[in-house]
């Protein structure tokens, strides 16, 4: 039995019915599954390959009365030290199928934004030239309304195939996703992105190819891409920018623990040296609670928190 009281040996051997085998882990480092690169162990892990398995899955999971979070790539995600109790459904693992029709590119939840993003360069199609640097799946982008340079998914969203709550797959238009600033219905209603469609334009591909590379450029240039990070760890509050409240607080560089706010851009809070989630979260506390105190600001995090 595990510690939240479900048969874990009975709900893997469940599940490896479903995905087989070697898809189903226990007690999974979540470390090497979040860019921060840090976490405890998930009670389980488990890698569907198609929708059909990521209904039977939650389904699995639903009956037994165990919770589950739906993972991307972890670009945006804390896991405590404790870990998950409950089952990572790992969308990104095995969902990464993609078709091409026209001007139009449908990806399954589990694709890289930046896979994306250079096959519509290589298709002479443009639109998505924003999510080169944006190290997130698919599914996740359309979760949050991922953006970057002026550019976000509604901008190029034509619509979603999702697994809803009851059980059933639908398929929504963008328009209808109340999509906002790192926001979504999706995310409201407890949606689970199955796969996105990409409206977007030709063009040429030399010069799609140069915007790419002037984003990677300035990327390089300001953020600390040489350390684990989620990207930017706050949402943008109305007025102001991130780096400069933090920077004006006196915080770039500060440091708790193996964490810090990043001495190359103070909008990001980095694992400098084997840092903790309990490190990752002290920092984000004392930023937010500086921040506040000094200027009346309150900075919300873009970073989820996931576990005890």
């Amino acid at each position: 039995m595990s510690e939240s009281g479900y048969d874990l040996e009975s709900l893997a051997w469940r599940l490896r019915s479903i995905v087989g085998e070697e898809n189903v882990r226990t007690d999974e480092p979540m470390s090497e599954h979040t860019t921060f690169k840090v976490g405890g162990p998930a009670d389980i892990y488990v890698i569907p390959d198609d929708a059909d398995e990521v209904h039977e899955v939650l389904e699995e999971c639903k009956s037994a009365g165990i919770p589950y979070f739906i993972l991307g790539y972890g670009s945006d995600l804390l896991v405590s030290d404790a870990g998950y109790r409950g089952a990572i459904v790992a969308i990104a693992d095995g969902m990464s199928g993609v078709t091409v029709e026209d001007n139009e590119i449908t990806c399954q939840a589990g694709v890289g934004l930046k896979e994306a993003s250079e096959m519509a360069c290589e298709l002479d199609l443009t639109g998505l030239e924003f999510a080169c640097g944006i190290p997130g799946s698919i599914g996740g982008a359309c979760y949050m309304n991922a953006g970057a340079y002026d550019g976000c998914i509604a901008d190029v969203l034509k619509s979603v195939r999702v697994l809803l709550a009851d059980g059933t797959q639908a398929t929504i238009d963008a328009g209808d996703l109340d999509l906002g600033y790192r926001h979504s219905r999706i995310a409201d209603e407890g949606m689970v992105v199955l796969s996105a469609t990409f409206s977007l334009r030709r063009a040429d591909g030399e010069k799609i190819r140069e915007k790419m590379d002037e984003y990677t450029r300035r990327r390089e240039e300001k953020q600390p891409l040489e350390l684990p990070s989620a990207g930017s760890t706050f949402k943008r509050p109305e007025g102001y920018f991130v780096g400069k409240l933090v920077t004006d607080a006196g915080l770039k560089g500060y440091r708790f623990g193996g964490a810090g706010v990043s001495d190359k851009h103070a909008g990001f809070v980095v694992n400098y040296d084997h840092a903790t989630a309990a490190d990752v979260h002290a920092v984000i506390e004392h930023v937010q609670a500086e921040v506040k105190r000094q200027f009346g600001v309150e900075l919300h995090p873009e970073v989820r928190f996931l576990g005890e």
